[in-house]
């Protein structure tokens, strides 16, 4: 499992795209028939994807954990953005369709991800953070995730917001968990972007073509820069950091919180006026 360490914004201006992209993009961790997670100092997260073919993968323990098993002191929440598939927590099968959410609650030793079918591969993709608390494992089908759809055509930012893990959701400990589908001819997520210092936010587009790219917005709202993702890719972004993207054509992208509240509403925005 590879560890990622996250810079403080000292160090960010003095960052080259080659140190911002090793420090805050996490990309290759979705492979065929295998099961790749990074372990993110910030608010102690993990995240990545297990993409099982011919054979279930197991989700193991790793030794930076220091646990029996993975979710002894862990919560899991897993979006499934691939064909249909099937999760095995113990002796219980829950199946996901493309766009379900499973949330897996601290305490359940053996957990398998399984696809339907290896010519219609499912793929998982996984974000855990430390759990204090045990809440039980819950299916959330995608017709399910209350959809709401804000922004307009004329600002290129008409987008489908879908909540899964969150206060009135799925319970949890400190996870929350959704999917933004931008609709045909938007291009802009998040903005006015925000900050918000009582959660960090990790970022993962999918549903783009091989050609197209999402430009992400990072840094500080009067020093941004930016990181070019890729499908499948996963950028962190810490509390001082404002998350926004503009893609090359329309796109989806699951966004994931763990910290200090779950209140959705909590942000620092960052006005147009203010961004540099």
């Amino acid at each position: 499992m590879k560890t990622l360490l996250m810079a403080d914004p000292v160090r960010y201006p003095r960052m080259t795209t080659e140190d911002l992209r090793s420090t805050f993009l996490l990309d290759a961790l979705c492979a065929p028939g295998a099961l790749h997670l990074a372990y993110v100092d910030l608010d102690r997260a993990v995240v990545g994807h297990a993409a099982p073919t011919e054979k279930p993968i197991p989700l193991p323990t790793f030794p930076e954990l220091r646990a029996g098993f993975f979710t002894e002191r862990r919560e899991l929440g897993v979006l499934n953005i691939g064909g249909p598939g099937a999760v095995h927590i113990g002796q219980q099968t829950f199946a996901l369709d493309n766009l379900d959410v499973l949330y897996i609650g601290r305490g359940n030793p053996e957990v398998h991800f399984e696809s339907k079918s290896p010519d219609q591969p499912a793929i998982f993709y996984l974000l855990s953070y430390p759990a204090h608390a045990s809440y039980p494992v819950t299916l959330v089908k995608k017709a399910d995730a209350n959809p709401t759809t804000i922004g307009s055509p004329e600002t290129c930012n008409l987008r489908t917001i879908c909540k899964y893990i969150h206060l009135d959701g799925a319970k949890s400990c400190q996870l929350v968990m959704g999917v933004t589908h931008l609709h045909s001819g938007s291009a802009w997520n998040t903005m006015p972007p925000h900050t918000h210092m009582r959660r960090s936010e990790i970022y993962m587009y999918f549903n783009l073509a091989p050609d197209a790219r999402v430009f992400h917005l990072m840094g500080p709202p009067n020093q941004t820069r930016h990181l070019v993702m890729a499908n499948r890719d996963i950028v962190v972004s810490p509390g001082w950091s404002i998350h926004a993207g503009m893609g090359t054509r329309a796109y989806s992208f699951c966004w994931g919180m763990g910290g200090e509240n779950q209140d959705y509403a909590d942000m620092d925005p960052a006005p147009l006026d203010s961004l540099l």
